[in-house]
């Protein structure tokens, strides 16, 4: 696998852990270039704290989990607070659903055990599991990240369930000049490819090249020149949802295996995904 992206130009657009990213890239003998579309993710304290006292007033007949980040945020205020030990008594006499591995392992380490798992990593995964349950009356409270769950809160509305949202984080946009430069990279043809670890960055990079006016623009390049890369299924779902026809994704979510199925794809050893080409059932792509 060594050099396998020998003289690639990839563009890294997630804060998190971006150092480590672009060495894997230079050691794959790829260029990597850093252009954020996610900027800082703020905690929102008031906000959170306010969600416990509601959830600990008011305990639901589920919680449903969707990150294992905004789970230790939770505790972590919980701790804060003085109200942790009353809090995990909460959430072990409700029923408990989690979406990926991460969530799950999360809230094992808490000495908590969902009820329900996603089968794949996915939104539609987790409703799977959750379909062979009756939601009829249920109060349910729904823990995100930064992002809005849509599509799930409409089942579980449509479900006969009353959901309440919290979100432990917000995400923002990077500074404008950043969106700038990879949208003109993407745009005039100096990547080959660019990588996403979250729907935020999908987000913020298409809202922005709606608001410049190419979009369209995007879009050819995204279907032409340049592959889009996504971390796990989630976030090549968004890449998906967004009009981007073609993602190369890893079956783990993992960066490095992100990385390797690059340079398969580079390799000719491997196919995109395609929008109408779903997973197979078995083809667990990642939270």
């Amino acid at each position: 696998m060594a050099r396998r992206l020998e003289g690639k130009r990839v563009a890294i657009t997630g804060p998190r852990r971006s150092e480590e990213l672009g060495k894997l890239v230079e050691n794959m003998g790829g260029i990597p270039l850093y252009r954020p579309a996610q900027g800082t993710v703020l905690l929102e304290d008031l906000d959170l704290r306010n969600g416990l006292v509601a959830w600990a007033s008011h305990p639901p007949d589920w919680s449903i989990f969707t990150t294992g980040m905004g789970i230790d945020a939770l505790f972590d205020m919980a701790e804060d607070m003085g109200v942790a030990e009353d809090w995990r008594n909460i959430l072990q006499n409700s029923s408990i659903a989690a979406r990926g591995y991460k969530t799950a392992n999360v809230l094992k380490k808490r000495g908590l055990t969902p009820i329900v798992r996603d089968d794949d990593g996915s939104t539609e995964g987790l409703i799977r599991g959750l379909a062979e349950h009756d939601f009829q009356g249920k109060d349910v409270i729904l823990q995100l990240h930064g992002d809005p769950a849509p599509r799930l809160v409409s089942w579980l509305e449509e479900q006969g369930a009353s959901c309440r949202q919290i979100l432990p984080y917000r995400h923002i946009a990077p500074p404008r000049e950043e969106l700038d430069l990879l949208l003109a990279d993407l745009i005039e043809g100096r990547l080959d490819a660019v990588t996403f670890t979250s729907g935020p960055q999908v987000r913020f990079l298409m809202e922005h090249a709606a608001g410049q006016g190419k979009r369209e623009a995007l879009m050819d390049a995204l279907q032409g020149p340049v592959i889009a890369v996504a971390v796990g299924k989630v976030t090549a779902q968004g890449l998906f949802e967004a009009g981007v026809p073609r993602v190369v994704a890893p079956r783990e979510e993992r960066m490095g295996s992100m990385m390797v199925e690059l340079a398969k794809y580079y390799a000719g050893e491997t196919e995109p995904l395609t929008g109408e080409r779903k997973p197979a059932p078995d083809e667990k792509i990642g939270e």
